[in-house]
């Protein structure tokens, strides 16, 4: 007898349930273009009917290159009513890069816009599998090489209704691609279970409710937007498109939009609080914040503006973010200054997650003292099947029976983590450890200082030493003297670096993380220790 009391977890069940609830909602808006909720599951249906039509069938791999725009978010949803898997492709990689992500996946479409694939023109007659590319053209832009237009592809399908459920909640639903700082980029295999109840993890830890408008300042193909990309869809909530990062543009459609949440990097919180356009949030806004660890002094100043911000810590591997520093009783009325610095902890396991522990290299649990470090391991829902075809490095990944995040931290006596480092980035000097992040708060507290970054540097003597890279307010000034000098009123001595460079800019990442392999590489050029 078939079960009745078990139903198979996908995120798509969420569609079919806003456009049952809400029909007539604003589901999508980009622009001066609405689109209900009710139009949302009728063009996702189209799409994978298309997709059908174009001879793709469960399991095959379908490659999106988009910024965030509605066929960007809907394609979330459509290849995998088709049993289709996602390949969500970074749009800055290298025409190189992204084509070992297309052979790597076995990608047999890629729909792409027409301005991001002109980039493409070298190496398109070279793609070991795609056998059709599809263009939305939004620019006008030539791609320099045969399309098929998105309307014709879509004129393809037809408004046959497909069942919205899976026959396997552990069926693979999206590969999302690492950075690939330390080598090829590898594909992390997410599955329907998982992004179902990542997504629940991210409507409960990000407060999201039927009223909330998310403002899409975060790529929707990093780690699928966190997975928001189905949980506000579950929420029945608004989608706000947001093509690209600018500050302006994003105070404009706080104010015009009525955006009630969004999530940001650190970086871009950065570059928010400090653009001519900030002022106080007309409504309470809601900002999840990961990526990178935050520093308490940017908490403060969205604070200040009125921001209410919910702090998380994840990776690509962890479907994005894994933890959130849960508000304890009487963490909101500290002085500011010390509820910044709570909140800069990394906290906690989502609901729907196992307990996190920081371990030494022997798997036991470090000591709860704020002081001892250990690497950051993870298991539970909410971490991924694997790696795409790559059975070593999820052996490697997954030894002991959890996670391997590369992560260092330290374990609080109220069971929260701290992030300390990368394990790659802490420095070891005369056989003392230095965190990098300590040394980056304590800069990032001088109010001229707009971002930092420190990395090792060698050193004769002490075998590496720590060097700050600081980008200053504009209008402000400070010299390096006077950035150590801060730094040594408040850490150890021993812990601030002995240069500082001033510089433009920091090399980042798409999604906003600094990329201290850049600069690393720079300064360990000729030296034999060199760290990627």
């Amino acid at each position: 007898m078939p079960a009745v009391n078990r139903t198979e977890l996908t995120p798509l069940s969420f569609l079919e349930r806003s456009a049952l609830v809400y029909p007539g909602k604003t589901a999508i808006v980009d622009g001066d273009r609405r689109i209900t909720y009710d139009r949302m599951a009728a063009r996702t249906t189209r799409m994978a009917n298309a997709m059908a039509a174009s001879g793709l069938g469960p399991g095959d791999r379908v490659a999106f290159l988009c910024t965030n725009i509605p066929e960007m978010l809907i394609a979330h949803f459509a290849p995998a009513l088709l049993g289709a898997v996602l390949v969500s492709v970074n749009v800055r990689l290298s025409p190189e890069e992204i084509r070992y992500i297309l052979d790597h996946s076995g990608a047999k479409l890629l729909v792409g816009e027409t301005h991001l694939l002109a980039g493409l023109a070298g190496i398109a007659d070279r793609l070991a599998t795609v056998s059709e590319i599809v263009g939305i053209d939004r620019t006008g832009a030539e791609t320099g090489f045969p399309v098929t237009p998105f309307d014709e592809f879509l004129a393809r399908g037809s408004d046959r209704p497909r069942p919205w459920e899976v026959d396997d909640e552990d069926r693979i639903i999206a590969i999302n691609y690492t950075s690939g700082t330390t080598g090829r980029p590898k594909g992390v295999m997410f599955t329907h279970r998982g992004t179902y109840l990542n997504a629940l993890g991210e409507i409960i830890h990000s407060r999201h409710s039927p009223d909330s408008v998310y403002l899409w300042t975060l790529p929707m193909f990093h780690c699928n937007g966190w997975c928001t990309t189905w949980g506000v869809t579950g929420i029945g909530g608004t989608h706000v498109c947001l093509p690209k990062v600018d500050p302006a543009e994003i105070w404009s459609l706080v104010d015009s939009e009525q955006v009630t949440h969004f999530n940001a990097a650190p970086t871009v919180l950065i570059s928010l609080a400090n653009a001519p356009e900030a002022h106080p949030f007309p409504r309470p806004v809601t900002i999840t914040t990961a990526g990178a660890p935050p520093s308490p002094t940017i908490i403060e100043a969205m604070g200040n503006l009125g921001a209410e911000i919910v702090h998380m810590y994840g990776l690509t591997e962890t479907y994005g973010p894994h933890t959130v520093c849960e508000l304890q009783p009487g963490v909101p009325g500290m002085p500011v200054d010390e509820r910044a610095r709570f909140l800069a902890r990394q906290g906690v396991s989502f609901i729907i997650a196992e307990p996190t522990r920081v371990v030494d290299d022997r798997m036991e649990d470090i000591p709860q003292d704020a002081t001892a470090l250990g690497e950051v391991v993870m298991r539970g829902n909410n971490v991924m099947k694997g790696y795409f075809d790559n059975p070593e490095a999820t052996g490697e990944a997954f030894r002991g029976g959890y996670f391997h995040s590369g992560d260092i931290a330290v374990w609080h006596p109220d069971g929260y983590i701290d992030l300390r480092d990368r394990s790659k980035d802490i420095i070891i000097s005369g056989g003392e450890n230095i965190s990098t992040i300590e040394v980056e708060k304590a800069i990032a507290s001088h109010p001229a200082v707009l971002e930092c970054a420190v990395i090792a540097v060698p050193h004769d003597r002490w075998g590496e030493r720590p060097k700050a890279f600081v980008v200053r307010k504009a209008g402000r000034t400070a010299s390096p003297h006077e950035i150590i000098d801060h730094v040594r009123d408040r850490i150890a001595a021993f812990k601030a670096p002995d240069e500082v460079e001033i510089v433009e800019s920091l090399p980042k990442t798409s999604t906003g993380k600094i990329q201290k392999f850049v600069l690393r590489d720079r300064e360990w050029k000729d030296h034999e220790r060199r760290i990627n």
